[in-house]
C-alpha cells in the first residue's frame, strides 16, 4: 500500500505555525495531533467546526491517522448540520468555540496532554487512497455537491499551488482571511503549510485592523490569502499597511482597476486562484499581467462540445467545469465566467460577473450584484434585477452611471438598495440568500 506523509518537510523543530502565544513546532504539532488522536470519540466521519486554524489543523490531522474522514461544507447552518446526520451516520461535530452543533454529536476541543512530544521521532505516513475529506460546494447555483478527496490528491494540490507561486523552500507565513473549511482556505492555507513549505497563522482576521494586526504578528515573508471582498476594505481603509510580500485572492471575480489598486497599497503582487469544489485548485495568474490563466503543474484542460474538463494532476478524475473557457495553449486559457452566468436579452449576450464588476466599481457603491430573481413576471420573462449598497449615491445618478457602463437592455429592474449584501465567510452570496434579500424589498407589484 503506497502512502504519503502528512508533512513534507521532516525537521521536527521547523516552525509550522504562528499562535497568539507564539510558535508551534512540528514536533509540538505531532504532539497534539497523537494527543487528540487518542480522545476522539469513534464513528467514520469528524465535522471539525474549529475556528482557530491551528486547532482545525490539528483536528484534521488527528482524523487522518485515525482514518476518519473530515467533512467539510461551506455552510454550517442548521440545514446544513440536518443533512450531514442524515446522509453521514455515525458524524461528531469537534468544536472550538459556543457552536450549535443542533442534534449532532458534540465533541469539545479538549486540553492536550503532551508531556511525551520528546517521542515524536518522525513524521506520520497516510495511505495515499485514503478519503482523506470531504468537500462540498457552496450551493450558490443548488444544493451542495459533495467531492470526495484522497489525501495523495490533496497533498499534490497543496504542493502545485505552492510550484506555481515560488513558494517552495521559502518559508512563506500565510495569513488567511478566509475559513480553513472551506476548500479555498483548506488548500491555501493548511496544505500549503502541510505540503507547501509555508507556517500558516492560526487566526481568521476579518476587519481591516484585525487583518493589519495578524500581519505584524507574522514575520517576513508574508503571504495574505483573501478575496476580492477583503481586499477591497483594506484597499479602502486609511491605515498604515504592514510589508507583504504576496496577496493572493479567490472565490469572486477580480476586476484589474481593484488588483491595481491592492497592489500599490501593499506594493506586493497579487495572484488569482482559480479552482473549484470538484477539481480543486487548477490555475493562477497575476491580475496586472493580462486575462490569461496558466495551469498549475501536471493538471491539464481539454474541451468538447463547448465543454472544459479539468484532468491530471491532483484532480480526481475527470471533471466538468462550470465555467466557459477558452483554450490558448496546452498550459493557459482565457476564463469567460460560469455558463449559468451567460445571459441572452434581446439578442445580445453578457454575463452577471462583467456586470458585477461594473457596478462595483463605480464610485459610491460599496457593494452590488446583479442576479435573476426565482420568480417571472407576468409575460413570463424574468427581470434581472441588482442589489446595490450605496449610501450616498441617488437612484437615477447610479443608473446614469450604469448606462455609461453596460447596454441598456441589461439595466436592472429593479435596482434595489439595501443596507448590506448576505455575503458568507468567504464573500460568496448563495442565491437563496440573495432570493430572499430580493422577497423583502422588491418593490409591490400594482
Amino acid at each position: 500500500m503506497s502512502t504519503v506523509p502528512l508533512l513534507s518537510r521532516s525537521d521536527l523543530d521547523d516552525i509550522l505555525a504562528w499562535r497568539p502565544d507564539g510558535p508551534r513546532t512540528i514536533r509540538q504539532f505531532l504532539a497534539d495531533v497523537h494527543a487528540l488522536a487518542a480522545q476522539l470519540p469513534s464513528g467514520p466521519y469528524l465535522l471539525n467546526v474549529c475556528q482557530d486554524r491551528y486547532l482545525f489543523a490539528v483536528g484534521f490531522a488527528a482524523g487522518l491517522i485515525s482514518g476518519k474522514t473530515s467533512l467539510q461544507p461551506s455552510s454550517q447552518s442548521p440545514e446544513t448540520l440536518r443533512r450531514i446526520q442524515d446522509d453521514y451516520p455515525g458524524t461528531f461535530c469537534l468544536c472550538d468555540t459556543e457552536f450549535n452543533s443542533a442534534t449532532l454529536p458534540r465533541f469539545d476541543f479538549p486540553a492536550l496532554d503532551t508531556a511525551d512530544r520528546h517521542e515524536i521521532s518522525g513524521i506520520p505516513e497516510i495511505a495515499a487512497e485514503q478519503c482523506a475529506a470531504i468537500l462540498f460546494t457552496s450551493g450558490s447555483t443548488g444544493t451542495p455537491q459533495a467531492h470526495h478527496k484522497s489525501w495523495a490528491k490533496l497533498a499534490r494540490n497543496g504542493r502545485a499551488e505552492a510550484q506555481a507561486l515560488g513558494l517552495l523552500g521559502g518559508a512563506c507565513n500565510i495569513v488567511g482571511t478566509v475559513p480553513v473549511q472551506h476548500s479555498y482556505g483548506f488548500e491555501s492555507t493548511l496544505l500549503l503549510a502541510l505540503h507547501g513549505d509555508c507556517r500558516f497563522s492560526s487566526g481568521k482576521p476579518f476587519y481591516p485592523q484585525d487583518v493589519l494586526t495578524a500581519l505584524e504578528a507574522v514575520p517576513q515573508p508574508r503571504l495574505l490569502v483573501t478575496t476580492p471582498f477583503h481586499l477591497a476594505t483594506l484597499v479602502a481603509a486609511d491605515l498604515q499597511l504592514p510589508p507583504v510580500d504576496m496577496l493572493l485572492s479567490a472565490t469572486a471575480p477580480l476586476s484589474s482597476a481593484l488588483a491595481a489598486a491592492a497592489e500599490t497599497r501593499f506594493a506586493a503582487p497579487l495572484y488569482e486562484i482559480y479552482g473549484a469544489t470538484e477539481s480543486g485548485q487548477t490555475a493562477s495568474r497575476r491580475t496586472t499581467a493580462g486575462p490569461a490563466w496558466t495551469l498549475l503543474p501536471g493538471i491539464r484542460f481539454t474541451s468538447e462540445n463547448d465543454q472544459c474538463f479539468a484532468s491530471g494532476g491532483h484532480v480526481e478524475g475527470r471533471v466538468p467545469l462550470s465555467d466557459a473557457i477558452e483554450i490558448l495553449s496546452a498550459n493557459q486559457f482565457i476564463l469567460h465566467g460560469r455558463h449559468s452566468d451567460l445571459i441572452n436579452i434581446a439578442g445580445k449576450r453578457t454575463s452577471l460577473a462583467y456586470l458585477n464588476l461594473q457596478i462595483s466599481s463605480i464610485p459610491g457603491v460599496v457593494d452590488g450584484t446583479f442576479f435573476l430573481p426565482e420568480h417571472e413576471e407576468p409575460t413570463g420573462i424574468t427581470r434581472l434585477c441588482a442589489l446595490v449598497v450605496a449610501p450616498d449615491l441617488p437612484r437615477q445618478q447610479l443608473l446614469n452611471l450604469l448606462r455609461d457602463r453596460i447596454d441598456p437592455v441589461f439595466l436592472p429592474r429593479p435596482l434595489i438598495f439595501v443596507e448590506a449584501l448576505p455575503r458568507n465567510s468567504t464573500g460568496k452570496l448563495t442565491q437563496s440568500d440573495l432570493q430572499a434579500v430580493y422577497a423583502r424589498n422588491a418593490p409591490a407589484k400594482t
